[in-house]
């Protein structure tokens, strides 16, 4: 057992799928979070290398820190794809047990920053499906859509409640 298993005891972390499942993320929606975080990594590495190909420094500094931002996609959403890395599975557990408006800010401001390093078209295309992800994961922060028979009810309610005061402050002035 080494000192990292031991920092981290399997039996005192959370299951991945029972924190999204308290968020109320269905595992479709927590696959193609997933998804699409391995896209913007496969996206933000390719335009980020060809980023660096050039003289301007901070079209190279972009291109570094999109390669930075595609190597932690992969790190947190598929951390099978970094089995070399000692440290990939307690960094993707750890990132797992983030709430999902958490997620979102990162990615989200993770992918603007190398835009605001140096506005091209491949900084763009290469940080968009980046960025897409945080939106993914800001979409589930917000939660389900209420069905309409609850939406019903509660405007009942709401009317009943205004009816009662109105016919109140009616019978008070009599």
């Amino acid at each position: 057992m080494s000192s990292q298993d031991e920092q981290f005891p399997a039996a005192a972390a959370p299951e991945p799928a029972a924190a999204a499942e308290e968020e109320g993320m269905t595992w479709w929606y927590r696959w193609l979070c997933r998804i699409a975080g391995v896209i913007g990594g496969m996206s933000c590495a390719f335009a980020g290398l060809w980023n660096c190909v050039t003289i301007n420094p901070l079209n190279i500094a972009a291109g570094v820190w999109m390669m930075l931002n595609a190597f932690i996609l992969f790190l947190c959403e598929a951390p099978f794809c970094c089995q070399f890395i000692e440290f990939a599975n307690a960094v993707a557990a750890r990132a797992d047990r983030l709430r999902a408006w958490q997620k979102a800010a990162f990615y989200c401001g993770m992918a603007v920053f190398p835009v605001f390093l140096s506005l091209t078209l491949t900084t763009l295309f290469g940080n968009a499906i980046a960025f897409a992800t945080g939106v993914l994961y800001g979409l589930s922060a917000l939660g389900k859509k209420g069905d309409a028979i609850s939406y019903a009810r509660i405007h009942q309610q709401q009317k009943q409640m205004d009816e009662e005061k109105l016919t109140g402050t009616l019978e008070g002035q009599a």
